[in-house]
């Protein structure tokens, strides 16, 4: 009891899906269980649970994009300034007492936390080829939570146990972290059998998660490794499970389920697995007219103007992805904001950041281009049914053509498929300034914008409403609750 307390306030909460208390050896005995990698599915599932809540109140998202330069939540009025959360994410002058900051922790721990209690509990199994691969998979599962906190916050607590875990861990060091979770997965792979899953780990899955762990390791070990990088989508293109879509567009629609591109999803439904809900935060109260939505959204989130101008006029994705401009019903007749008396017309230009009562209604609640790249269908509810990809093909594509120029070489064969889909020309001896903004591109709201642009030391420069800041930034601090607990987080 003194190993589930401590794990509960290390990590917060443990889902519910487990009751740690039962003693499940004397309920399932480990010569008849797993018998084969769906019965195994039913009892881990709790390891994947935390990523449900990624794109809401889990913070990841928020951190990931609400951080960078292509997505802001400006203050309009009275609405959405709650406090400075969201200004604070933007502006790099958060704290350790931020929000999602500590959300996310508490999430990437509760993965960990789950991954090594069902390692241990499986271990009785591992001889069997059923057993070792549940454990394989869990070992990676563990290693892709430890890939998100040491991205996110540096130096953190390595703890790959549960009976007998030190009840107040200290700090590992990040290049240490990193070591030993691509020496896990590689270790791991093997044991991976076939499987086309998007929502479970597969060997597309773990080779997408190697590439990017070896795509940032200077950032997270000091060293470079793009030849590995470039070797680990190889190795997911020598697979032959995953192609490009013909459709830029085709692997955002509501039943994206079965997509080519997609490799590891979060799989969302509108009622029995909720959690993506940030075309809510995007969309003009009125928007619910356009997509005869069943409730009100609540205009917030929009692009920044510096990158939706990064799009060329004739790039199908801009067309796709961004409501601008008159905005009209489903049937076609033009919507009027009834508060401000004036036809819905969003404008890619926002005023500032913080616009108070000083700043006319249409700048308030029209200013910044609105969000549509995941499917917004008709009827839409508080709550898509869009799987959200963790991991894509498209990216494989631009971390292979990000690893070969890196080393010297040509990277056009790989990101042009992606430039041609979107009705682009070729680039001929793309540049890392190319591959970066074709990355901001194609993976915009995807939230990958923070990481790519500390890889390439651009995290910390100015944009608009956000002064240059230092080095410091790059990571997160540790929640002060967490140090409240152990006080050996906070060396």
């Amino acid at each position: 009891m003194k190993k589930i307390l401590y794990y509960l306030s290390f990590v917060l909460s443990i889902s519910s899906c487990v009751n740690l208390d039962d003693n499940l050896e004397d309920k399932i005995p480990y010569d008849k269980f797993p018998e084969n990698e769906n019965q195994s599915a039913l009892m881990i599932g709790s390891v994947y649970t935390p990523m449900k809540d990624f794109l809401d109140n889990g913070g990841w998202w928020f951190c990931q994009e609400l951080t960078s330069d292509e997505v802001v939540c400006p203050t309009r009025h009275t609405d959405w300034d709650d406090g400075g959360k969201w200004r604070v994410l933007y502006q790099h002058t958060w704290d350790n007492n931020t929000e999602a900051i500590n959300n996310m922790w508490s999430r990437f721990y509760s993965g960990v936390g789950q991954a090594n209690y069902w390692i241990e509990f499986f271990a009785p199994t591992a001889e069997t080829e059923a057993g070792a691969t549940t454990i394989a998979k869990l070992k990676i599962m563990r290693a892709y939570y430890y890939y998100l906190l040491i991205d996110n916050y540096g130096d953190v607590p390595y703890v790959t146990q549960y009976a007998g875990a030190d009840q107040q861990p200290q700090k590992t060091a990040r290049a240490v972290i990193f070591q030993n979770i691509v020496n896990e997965i590689n270790e791991s792979i093997p044991y991976l059998t076939s499987s086309t899953s998007k929502t479970a780990v597969t060997k597309g899955m773990a080779y997408s998660l190697l590439a990017k762990l070896y795509l940032n390791a200077k950032v997270y070990a000091g060293v470079t490794r793009w030849d590995s990088a470039g070797f680990a989508c190889d190795s997911v293109i020598a697979l032959n499970q995953y192609s490009l879509e013909a459709d830029p567009l085709a692997p955002f629609v509501t039943d994206n389920s079965a997509s080519s591109e997609n490799i590891f999803t979060i799989p969302y439904d509108e009622d029995t697995y909720t959690g993506f809900n940030l075309h809510m935060r995007t969309l003009h109260y009125n928007s619910n007219l356009t997509f005869d939505m069943t409730v009100g959204p609540w205009n917030g989130f929009a692009i920044t103007e510096q990158h939706y101008n990064t799009y060329a006029s004739n790039d199908k994705r801009k067309d796709g992805y961004f409501l601008v401009g008159q905005q009209y019903t489903s049937s076609g007749q033009p919507i009027t904001d009834a508060v401000a008396d004036a036809p819905l017309v969003f404008d890619p230009y926002i005023p500032a950041l913080v616009m108070d009562a000083s700043y006319t209604p249409e700048e308030i609640r029209m200013s910044g281009v609105r969000v549509k790249k995941f499917e917004i269908k008709l009827g839409a509810k508080e709550n898509l049914s869009n799987d959200f990809p963790i991991f894509r093909y498209a990216d494989i594509l631009l971390m292979k053509a990000e690893a070969m120029v890196r080393q010297g070489y040509n990277g056009d064969e790989w990101i042009n498929p992606i430039r041609e889909r979107a009705g682009l020309d070729d680039i001929t001896d793309a540049t890392l300034d190319d591959i970066l903004a074709e990355r901001g591109r194609e993976l915009f709201w995807e939230a990958h914008r923070r990481q790519d642009l500390i890889r390439f030391d651009k995290f910390n420069k100015a944009w608009w409403e956000k002064t240059a800041d230092d080095a410091s930034r790059r990571t997160f601090p540790i929640p002060q609750w967490v140090i409240d607990t152990n006080p050996n987080l906070a060396k």
